[in-house]
């Protein structure tokens, strides 16, 4: 997300953050890049015309004639007023109420409502510890009825069935009472949507609204939308008294138009934006961490938050422990290390959220060519026995013939991979030791930099390179 926006700002205001002192001509130049960068991302002309006029009102006074460093103080000006337009602070919801608190999703059809509604049942299971009810009021689509009632399984949460034949503020209001007897603290409400805004439409989840009278009302948008997606949210915000907006499928946006326009158009808070299809790919909408991404300053704190909840504490401190005993790395560690970086989101979405990243197309090319090689790794052990992996030393030549044909690659494939573990294995000999990841991560950038994998030098930053998680 955010890409090519953050390629062009970058540029923009590199050249501007290295004058030693800032003019109007200059001050000019660098707003006219910003403006037009802003454009080119799809957001709102309203929200480009506040956020200009902010930066300048800003930057021609004493902030940054008075500052040691004009040019990066210009920086921060910018980076404060991205904050500003995206809502300054992340906004939590709000389940403060009598249980069950009724959440309700509103958007139009294929925005991801369905598939957000889950999201969000795993994250309140998960992250707020809450016994979490789900309910479709969607009774045109019976495919959609169908398909919650199929992610709740997957997340945990309880699903409430719904019958076609009836209104849905019927379907609704049975939920609700059957989520007071079964001491259910939220209840989520995904509604039918339409392939575009109409009065029928907007009649009957008014009426719907009004009927259960939720705590929470969330503008389900799909960020790919553009600019679009500020002028639907104003129309849902008119019809609906609306809590807040979740980005659906912000993974997939490349210019971030609809994040900096939706907030100021609306007036109302973006509180999550989902960043991929799995049901853990729901993030919380910070504006200051998007910001620092846009301008390509990292978003080391969401990385941090992933690390400690995603990778698996357990089996990182028993490889930890196995490798302090000077016990030797096999293959199954290995492909344990495959799969915790797999559930980071690859060494994309890892990356992605490092200072610089955003400037440097080569290594992005790397990564892709990383990712790649990381799945066909995974293959190639996947196909070996369990003797083979804790043994790597005794696959032989028909062994590898055998293991090349089972993961549907070749015999010099296998080859690379025994190399790369083994270097691999001397590397990890040195993680017990003081700044023993860091040397680990470095090692690795080498050996796959030259294979188009990770490009040299790439590695974790200081704050997660502690040994702690060696994935």
């Amino acid at each position: 997300m955010f890409n090519s926006l953050s390629e062009r700002l970058s540029q923009t205001l590199k050249q501007i953050t290295g004058q030693a002192k800032l003019t109007e001509d200059n001050i000019k130049n660098s707003l006219r890049e910003v403006r037009m960068a802003l454009l080119e991302a799809d957001v709102a002309l309203p929200v480009v015309k506040s956020f200009i006029d902010g930066v300048r009102e800003r930057a021609v006074g004493q902030e940054v004639s008075q500052a040691l460093n004009p040019g990066q103080q210009f920086l921060k000006i910018v980076q404060s007023e991205l904050e500003h337009v995206m809502g300054d602070v992340n906004e939590a919801l709000d389940l403060k109420s009598q249980p069950p608190a009724i959440v309700l999703l509103a958007g139009l059809q294929g925005a991801g409502k369905t598939t957000t509604t889950a999201k969000l049942a795993r994250f309140l299971k998960e992250r707020e510890k809450k016994r979490v009810m789900v309910v479709s009021a969607d009774v045109y689509r019976p495919a959609a009825i169908k398909q919650l009632e199929t992610l709740a399984s997957e997340v945990g949460a309880i699903f409430h069935p719904s019958d076609i034949s009836e209104k849905p503020e019927v379907i609704v209001k049975r939920a609700v009472d059957a989520a007071r007897k079964q001491a259910v603290d939220v209840l989520l409400v995904d509604t039918a949507g339409r392939l575009a805004i109409d009065t029928d439409m907007m009649t009957e989840i008014k009426a719907l609204h009004k009927a259960i009278n939720p705590i929470e009302t969330l503008f389900v948008v799909d960020a790919m939308t553009g600019q679009d997606a500020a002028n639907t949210a104003k129309a849902f915000s008119d019809a609906l008294p609306l809590t807040g907006v979740v980005l659906s499928k912000a993974d997939g946006d490349a210019r971030g138009g609809a994040a900096l326009s939706v907030r100021h158009i609306t007036g109302k808070p973006i509180k999550f934006m989902g960043m991929g299809e799995k049901t853990d790919a729901l993030e919380p909408f910070y504006p200051d961490r998007i910001a620092s991404r846009i301008l390509d300053m990292g978003d080391v704190l969401s990385l941090i938050e992933e690390v400690e909840r995603k990778v698996d504490k357990e089996k990182a401190e028993k490889l930890a422990n196995k490798l302090k005993k000077g016990k030797g790395f096999d293959l199954e560690d290995f492909r344990e290390q495959l799969k915790q970086m797999n559930n980071m989101g690859g060494l994309t979405g890892m990356m992605d959220k490092l200072p610089g990243m955003g400037q440097i197309s080569q290594a992005a090319q790397q990564m892709q060519g990383a990712e790649k090689q990381f799945a066909q790794m995974g293959a190639i052990i996947d196909s070996m026995t369990i003797m083979e992996r804790r043994f790597p030393d005794k696959i032989n030549g028909s062994r590898k013939r055998r293991i090349a044909m089972g993961s549907g690659t070749q015999i010099q494939d296998v080859n690379r991979l025994l190399k790369q573990h083994k270097q691999m294995s001397k590397m990890m000999k040195k993680v017990g030791k003081k700044g023993g990841m860091q040397k680990m991560m470095r090692g690795m950038g080498g050996m796959m930099g030259g294979q188009g994998g990770m490009p040299p030098g790439g590695g974790l930053p200081p704050g997660l390179g502690g040994g702690k998680f060696p994935f």
